[in-house]
């Protein structure tokens, strides 16, 4: 079975499995929606995220979240393990 690439939010969210372990990176950069996510929650503005990443554009800081609110969007089962 091999893994394709795929891109969501307006191609500027993707996944390829040769890019950063799999994890969801911004338009096939290294840089991670994680990483994006991290600084938001740290309190961070879009514009010193921007300035320390000048690869990144404005629209994919929002691209981020809808990233991420889709995710939650999700149903999610707990299980008990051992």
């Amino acid at each position: 079975m091999t893994l394709e690439k795929s891109r969501y939010v307006y191609g500027r969210i993707s996944i390829d499995p040769d890019v950063c372990n799999g994890r969801p990176t911004i338009r096939g950069k290294r840089i991670t929606v994680h990483t994006v996510l991290d600084y938001l929650s740290a309190g961070e503005s879009v514009g010193e995220i921007l300035r320390q990443h000048p690869s990144l554009e404005a629209e994919d800081i929002p691209a981020c979240l809808a990233f991420a609110s889709r995710l939650m969007d999700q149903r999610y089962t707990l299980q008990k393990v051992a």
